[in-house]
Formats: C-alpha cells, sequence, structure tokens
C-alpha cells in the first residue's frame, strides 16, 4: 500500500474538501479522465511530460483506494501503470475511460470488463445498459478475503474461485483481498459491493494504509477495545466486530487450528468456519448460499407464481385476474396504465392459494421472520394501513385504561388518538421550543426523568406503563435511546418503550445511525445487563446513589439493576416512507421480554382489531421486496443519501447569492449546546470543511439527521407554505412534505439522485436571482414592505407554548399533584354537543372570560397547519399563550377548528357536573 503516502498534492481537489471517501473515488478517477485524454491528444514534448507527472500522481493517489474494491481494484492500476511506462498513451486514455465509464453507469456489476488485458472491445458497448439487459443479469458482489497473501498468490486465489463458477449459478462475484484486521474494518464500511467475509487466520492487525479519510472509518468501531487481542483470537473478534458494524454481511472463517481446540468458542457469530479449507467449491457454494438466504422473498416469489396459475374465480372481487377490466369497453386504459401482473396477482385472502396476514403459517410468516432479521428485531409484523394503525396497534396491546403513559406532545397524531382508545392516562412531555423558526425539537432526558421520579413520590410509578417518543423526530432530532432506555429503566425498570421510527426505517443500514434505533439499542442493552461486568459497575453505582434526592438525580447518569431490568421495546417505521414500499406499506418490530408471557395474546387481539380482513397483497409483496434489498444493498444506498444531502448542504452554504436569502440550518441551530456534548456545529462550513459526525452520534444527547435539510426561507420575504406551494410546486415541480412559519425541510432518500440534487440547487438560483431582480426594481414602498415581511418571519416570531394542564375535572382526584390526564375521558365527554360552547380566537372574547375567571378547556385535538402538532387535547386548559400564538401563525388551515363556529371548549356546567362526580 505504497500508495498510502503518495504525493496527493499533486491532485486537483484537497482531501478535506470531500465529505467521504467514496466521493474522493469519484473525482479521482474522473481527474484521470480528463488528464488521460489530454495525454493522448498532446503531442510529445515538456507540455505532455507534466500531464504524464499528473497522471502517475493520480495513479499513486488512486492506489490506496482501490486496495478495497475488486474492480478495477489494483489489478486496473498495474494494468494502467504499464500502459504509462511504456508510453501507450491512446491505449492508456482508453482503459481509462472504459473503467470511468463502468464505475459511473455501473455496469461491472452486469458483465463482465476485462482491466487485466487492454483489448479493442468497444467501450461504448459497456454503458448500453437496456432495462431489459439490467432485469437478467446476475446480480454481482464481491467477497473480502482477510488474508496476508503474495500479488501471485491473490491472483491464483481470485482465478481459482471464477473456475468454480457454474451457469446456474444465481450470483457472480469478484474477489479482494486485504492483509489486516484495521483494513477489514475498513473494506466493509468504504466497499458498499462486499457482501461476504472470508476470515483466514495469517493476517496482521494494524493497517499500512495511511490516508486521513480511509482511517476514519475505524471511528466507527472506537468504543470497542481492539488494542489487546491475542493474535490467535484475530479471526473470531474480527468477525465480532463486522456483525456489529454491518451485520447483515456473512462472516467465515478458516482457521489451522483443531477441532478439539475452537470447539464451544465464541467465533464471532461466523456463518461457518472451516478447517485448512483448499476445496474452492465448497466455499464457493457457502458464499451463494449465503447470499441467497437474504435475496429469497417469499411472498413476492409466491405471489408470482399465484399469478401464473390458471384459475377460475368465484369469489368476491370481480378484478382478480383483470376480469372486469379486460372485459370492460369503458375501463380498459387502467389495463394499459397499471399492466396486468398487478390484476393477476389479485386474490381473496380467504380463497386459499397464499397466505393469511392475520393468521400466517406460510410465505407472510417467513418474509416476517426475514424482516425480523433484516431490522435487528425479535419479532417483525407487516401492517397495510400505515403506521398510525402501526401505532394504535402497540398502544391497545399494551396499554389498559387507567394506565400511566409518558407522551411525547408534539408526535403524530395517531398517538393521541392511541391514547383515547387505550384508555390511558397520559402525562404529555415538552420538547425544547425552537421559537426562532416555530417548531419543536425533542424532549429532553432531564425532562422525562423528571416526569417519572414524580410520579414515583406520588407512588404512582406501577401505574406507569409506556413511553412513548418519535424517534427521529420529523425535522431530524433524534434521540440517543441507549441513554434514554437506560436511564428510564434505572427508575421504572419494566418501563415499555414505544419507538415511533416512521420516518427512520432506513437508519438501521448506516453503522452511524444504527446505534440509535430502537432495535439495536434493545439488543445491546439486553447483552450488556447479562454480563459480569455490568453487574460490578452497578454495584459501584449503587453505592454512588445511595441518599441521593430526586434533584440530584436529574443530573446524575443512572443505571438499571440487572435483577429487576426487563428490556422492552416496539418501533413502528413507515417503510414506505424511506424505504422501498407501496404506500400505507409499514412494520412493527418488537424485542420486549415479556412479549411471549404479557403481551402476545393482547398484541394478536389489537392487531386483528386494526388489520384489515382484505389486505392489500401487493403492499406485502413490496415490504417482502423492499426487506431484500435494504439486506443487500441497503448499506450503500443509505451511504449515497447521506452523501447527496452533504453535498445539498454545501452548495447551498457556500454559494453568495443562495446564501443571502437562504440558510442551512446548523446542528447548533437545531440543538441547543447542553444537548450537544462533542461541541459540533455544523456538519460543513466554509472555514473548517466537514466536520466528522460520529463523535456525536456515540455521545450527544441529540443529534441531527443529515438526510434532513431544513432551510430558513424568512430571509426571501416568505413564509414555508407559500414557498412550498406557490413557488416549489406551481412553479418547479419540486415536492416537499414539511414547512414551518418560516423554515422549508427537504428530505434525500434512497432515491434520491445526484440529478435531483444539481435540479434543486439550479432551482433556489433562479428563485434568489428573481429575488435580486425584483429588489433591484421595486420602489422605496416596495422595499420596506419586502423588509416588513422579512423582519415579521425572522423576529417577531411567537413563542412556541408549552402544554398547559389537563383541568382538574380529567385528572386524579387522589390529592396528588401529578400531570396526568384522563384523555379519553374528555374525548367522548365532548360527544355531547349540549355540553360545548363556541368561542370566536379573533374578537377577545375568549380573554374576557379568562379575566373573569373561566377556565376553558378544549374539547377537541387542536393541529394548526403548518406547523403540524396539537397545541390542544381534549380536556387540556386553553392559555393566553396559546391563543396569541394560534393568532400570530396566521395559518390557512387549523384542524378541529371550525372559522364560523369558533373554538369548541367545555361548557361551565358540564365541567361543574364532572368535579361534583369526582
Amino acid at each position: 500500500m505504497s500508495g498510502a503516502h503518495a504525493k496527493p498534492g499533486k491532485a486537483k481537489s484537497s482531501l478535506s474538501e470531500f465529505y467521504s471517501a467514496s466521493q474522493l473515488r469519484n473525482d479521482r478517477w474522473t481527474d484521470l479522465k480528463n488528464v488521460a485524454s489530454r495525454v493522448s491528444a498532446t503531442p510529445a514534448g515538456k507540455a505532455q511530460s507534466v500531464l504524464v507527472e499528473k497522471a502517475e500522481a493520480l495513479l499513486e493517489a488512486l492506489e490506496p483506494i482501490e486496495a478495497y474494491w475488486a474492480f478495477p481494484g489494483r489489478i486496473g492500476l498495474f494494468q494502467l501503470r504499464k500502459l504509462l511506462s511504456r508510453e501507450d498513451y491512446p491505449a492508456f486514455a482508453h482503459l481509462v475511460s472504459r473503467i470511468v465509464r463502468a464505475l459511473v453507469s455501473g455496469s461491472y456489476r452486469r458483465h463482465f470488463i476485462d482491466v487485466a488485458h487492454e483489448d479493442e472491445h468497444d467501450p461504448e458497448k459497456e454503458v448500453i445498459d437496456p432495462v431489459e439487459e439490467r432485469a437478467h443479469a446476475r446480480p454481482y458482489f464481491e467477497v473480502l478475503f482477510v488474508d496476508n497473501l503474495t500479488t501471485a498468490q491473490e491472483e491464483a486465489q481470485r482465478l481459482a474461485l471464477r473456475d468454480m463458477r457454474r451457469a446456474d449459478d444465481k450470483f457472480i462475484y469478484e474477489a479482494v483481498t486485504v492483509p489486516s484486521f484495521e483494513d477489514a474494518l475498513i473494506a466493509v464500511l468504504f466497499n458498499h459491493n462486499i457482501q461476504s467475509v472470508v476470515i483466514r487466520y495469517d493476517f496482521r492487525f494494524e493497517s499500512h494504509n495511511n490516508l486521513k479519510i480511509l482511517q476514519r472509518y475505524l471511528n466507527r468501531v472506537s468504543d470497542e477495545v481492539l488494542d489487546d487481542i491475542p493474535e490467535e483470537d484475530y479471526g473470531p473478534e474480527l468477525c465480532r466486530v463486522i456483525r456489529k458494524v454491518r451485520p447483515e454481511l456473512d462472516t467465515f472463517l478458516i482457521t489451522d487450528r483443531s477441532v478439539e481446540e475452537i470447539a464451544g468458542r465464541d467465533l464471532g457469530g461466523c456463518l461457518r468456519v472451516f478447517y485448512n479449507q483448499e476445496d474452492y467449491m465448497e466455499l464457493h457454494l457457502n458464499i451463494l448460499r449465503g447470499v441467497n438466504a437474504r435475496y429469497k422473498t417469499p411472498f413476492f416469489t409466491a405471489l408470482k407464481e399465484y399469478s401464473r396459475q390458471p384459475t377460475g374465480v368465484f369469489h368476491a372481487m370481480p378484478i382478480s385476474r383483470g376480469k372486469s377490466i379486460i372485459r370492460s369497453n369503458w375501463i380498459r386504459d387502467m389495463g394499459d396504465f397499471y399492466g396486468m401482473n398487478i390484476f393477476l396477482a389479485e386474490t381473496s385472502a380467504t380463497s386459499g392459494g397464499l397466505d393469511s396476514l392475520l393468521d400466517p403459517h406460510g410465505p407472510i410468516k417467513e418474509a416476517q421472520e426475514a424482516a425480523a432479521r433484516a431490522f435487528g428485531s425479535k419479532h417483525t409484523f407487516f401492517a397495510t394501513n400505515g403506521t398510525s394503525t402501526c401505532n394504535k396497534i402497540v398502544v391497545q396491546a399494551i396499554v389498559q385504561p387507567g394506565d400511566i403513559v409518558l407522551v411525547d406532545r408534539d408526535c403524530h397524531k395517531s398517538h393521541h388518538y392511541g391514547m383515547v382508545l387505550g384508555g390511558a392516562n397520559v402525562v404529555y412531555l415538552d420538547s425544547y421550543p425552537l421559537s426562532e423558526f416555530s417548531m419543536y425539537g425533542a424532549v429532553p432526558l432531564k425532562e422525562i426523568k423528571h416526569r417519572l421520579l414524580e410520579l414515583k413520590s406520588a407512588g404512582k410509578l406501577d401505574r406507569v406503563r409506556m413511553l412513548l417518543l418519535t424517534n427521529c423526530t420529523f425535522d431530524g432530532i433524534v434521540y440517543n435511546v441507549e441513554r434514554v432506555m437506560e436511564e428510564c429503566l434505572a427508575i421504572k425498570p419494566d418501563l415499555v418503550f414505544l419507538w415511533d421510527e416512521a420516518w427512520f426505517a432506513f437508519a438501521r443500514f448506516g453503522p452511524t445511525y444504527r446505534q440509535r434505533t430502537a432495535m439495536h439499542t434493545a439488543a445491546i442493552l439486553r447483552e450488556r445487563y447479562r454480563s459480569p461486568e455490568y453487574r460490578k459497575a452497578w454495584m459501584k453505582h449503587k453505592k454512588k446513589i445511595e441518599g441521593l434526592d430526586d434533584a440530584a438525580l436529574l443530573t446524575t447518569r443512572l443505571m438499571p439493576d440487572p435483577d429487576q431490568v426487563r428490556v422492552r421495546a416496539y418501533a413502528t417505521q413507515s417503510t414506505h416512507k424511506t424505504l422501498t414500499s407501496l404506500r400505507q406499506g409499514s412494520m412493527i418490530h418488537v424485542h420486549d421480554q415479556d412479549f411471549r408471557g404479557q403481551v402476545e395474546q393482547a398484541f394478536h387481539e389489537a392487531y386483528m382489531t386494526h388489520t384489515s380482513t382484505s389486505p392489500n397483497y401487493q403492499i406485502i409483496a413490496s415490504l417482502d421486496v423492499g426487506r431484500r434489498q435494504v439486506e443487500l444493498e441497503g448499506f450503500e444506498m443509505v451511504q449515497k443519501q447521506v452523501e447527496a444531502a452533504m453535498a445539498m448542504r454545501k452548495a447551498i452554504t457556500s454559494h453568495p447569492l443562495l446564501s443571502k436569502y437562504f440558510r442551512v440550518l446548523r446542528v447548533g441551530d437545531m440543538i441547543p449546546e447542553v444537548y450537544r456534548e462533542s461541541g459540533i456545529q455544523s456538519y460543513w462550513d466554509p472555514e473548517h470543511g466537514w466536520n466528522d459526525i460520529w463523535d456525536a452520534w456515540a455521545q450527544d444527547e441529540f443529534t441531527l439527521d443529515a438526510t434532513r435539510v431544513t432551510i430558513a426561507v424568512g430571509a426571501a420575504g416568505l413564509d414555508g407554505d407559500t414557498f412550498k406551494n406557490s413557488v416549489l410546486m406551481d412553479k418547479f415541480g419540486i415536492q416537499i412534505n414539511k414547512t414551518s412559519r418560516n423554515t422549508v425541510l427537504f428530505m434525500t432518500n434512497i432515491g434520491t439522485t445526484r440529478s435531483s440534487v444539481a435540479y434543486l440547487i439550479e432551482v433556489l438560483v433562479e428563485i434568489a436571482q428573481d429575488l435580486e431582480s425584483e429588489r433591484e426594481d421595486s420602489s422605496p414602498m416596495e422595499r420596506r414592505a419586502f423588509e416588513r415581511r422579512v423582519k415579521n418571519l425572522t423576529e417577531d416570531l411567537p413563542p412556541l407554548p408549552d402544554f398547559s394542564r389537563f383541568h382538574d375535572a380529567f385528572r386524579s382526584a387522589d390529592g396528588s399533584d401529578t400531570p396526568e390526564g384522563d384523555l379519553r375521558k374528555a374525548y367522548f365527554l365532548a360527544y355531547d354537543e349540549g355540553k360545548c360552547d363556541y368561542f370566536p380566537i379573533e374578537d377577545g372574547s375568549m380573554e374576557k372570560a379568562m379575566d373573569a375567571g373561566r377556565e376553558l378547556v378544549s374539547t377537541s385535538f387542536i393541529i394548526p397547519y403548518p406547523p403540524g402538532f396539537p397545541i390542544l387535547v381534549p380536556g387540556q386548559v386553553i392559555s393566553k399563550e396559546i391563543l396569541h400564538f394560534m393568532r400570530a401563525l396566521d395559518v390557512k388551515e387549523i384542524h378541529g377548528y371550525r372559522p364560523d363556529l369558533g373554538l369548541r371548549v367545555f361548557s361551565e356546567a358540564a365541567l361543574k357536573e364532572l368535579e361534583k362526580d369526582r
């Protein structure tokens, strides 16, 4: 790896300009292509010699990078060097061009491109990639070998494995070899093509590759103690660490130790152990078998088979087999638009031939088990009517009437309705406010602990059932899930956690993101609490906190008792929002130690309650296929998604005109300093370039999801809703979901392309140029009007109101001062119209009533959109701050509010009657 100390300064760009090594790799190859074409076209002489030096410098810069890839890899670089040294510049330029085309188009994954021998093949043929060819090509992947081989041995191994290929193999792979433990970790985090790792017994620990941008990948395992591993344990320990950072990969261990020595040892979870393996066919078959296990889609395959069977339809569903469309004279265009396969695959769940979602025993059951493996859960359940339903299922299964549930107040409305259905007594938790942008952040851990300790002091901890939080929030605030669960379990050892990961399903497949997901954290905590090391640490901690009052406990890092703690976590995910699935395709993931003993029956009842008896099979199939995709290429797609978002951040922040009107909100803008132990301010800034985000994700109380880019538009004199609809959508066809009064949210996903990002930047530049032109041509009065709009959107913003309180009529009559309220009681009381009054919010009559001593209590959920969170819930006392906020927002729609009637509140008589009955 001599290239690790090459002359990168001769390459075009500074390493600090690149967010990732993948971007650096792409840039270096593009530079080499440009230089190679100029070398070929320049006559011999000084100018050509300078270009040859640049080409040599770029090849040296690429050497430490290509060491981790099979294509073009070190073989490709060797061939290029050979052509350059013999001054065959046309052949050199031709081969570079072929390689770059293959890398950009991905064509090397679909057909073999020989880089070891320069030939006269037409390079254009290698980029022709018709849809049909791509569909029928065998999927390509790479296998990482960790072994200290010579170049000749490595080539012999590569050719031996290639000789094992058979015509009926489902997949094609190439081998890439690295010589050390650290190189293996860099490879699996850098090379997204790797699907299998074969670890031999003869390799060193340290990498000789000192390229800083590659060494940064080792930060991903910085919490591991790797310095004192005995050499004989390198193999099993490497298997274990790889399974931690990329759990979807298959690992194989080849050892020279005897069966007796290795039997019963922890081998890091490798798929299979070979002893002095020289049988390449056996290894080849096991590699293919491992990938095929992830490639299988039980339900999608069964559905395809069903669609090919000749059947007679004598059940409800005229559209089944497309009969009602084919025979129609008026709706045949529907068949033309959708194609016939979707109708051939339509059937009734009760007609036989396929599995039932409500009682799965066949391919749906297998598909759900595969999803559980992929997402790291103990059980996974599919849903075909969205995460709103998933949330209600979990709440109904866990919560009984009278149970106390701690709920993030600005969570999705399905949770609030779930509380009504479950009959929970709700303690609403306030998130930290971001008043400058008319949005909330997330709930501080101190607030959660305060409420739990408060309920404990009141003797109500036994009634506390669940903590419900949104992770990540719509705006991208991500909790430190491990710390929240651990400290809450220290107070309430059997607390159930429902993490709404509607917008976070992709997080499982990025090592940085995974550590803040519910299922990963649950598994980590289960393992931790079983260990003797934890028990020793707990005994010390127990003595340390003995006698501390609640105020001291709030600021102390708490640890749960290993003899009492029960890890009980649920995650609901909108697969369709961030991964591949048809709309409303969602999943419920479960890691609950008490699921089988306490919850399973109730869960299935709740599942039956909310799940249709006629689920959409196409949605189920898409969930199955989406799972296959993320197990095999989720790592790559999430990596590219983050890179696209980071590129967007840099492009807007560094553009002088864009930064005049649009400001990308940084980490420091979205997360107060007190919650950022790492001290990170931004992911990119002009002064320092890129900041490594790993430390922030590993330790901070809150982090910011980089794939969400929130842009403040107030300086453009436009509110978020106007910018979204009248500018982005109407003029440019750009769709976004979320706005606040003065911000818009751009979300990247696994389908976001570089072209999409480029188009967005072009649009923003055009909008900024139009604003510049309008200001130049405006009159003094128009300029003042613009400045007033900007001031109104950037300075004169109402403070965000906290949750006021539940009215006493809906609170406990036990004399305690805890804040829980009976949401269900208030909700159903409002069904009686005779117990309700209406007040307009604009004429001041509500303030007059408040000043006269009347408590005005909301009968329903009041949700201004934007920002989209409930500022009032049934039974909540209305405050003047809430009224001021509603008026200042000047929103176009308020869910739950009828302008023609006014704000609906309970009558004084109804409240007095309730208080009498307490």
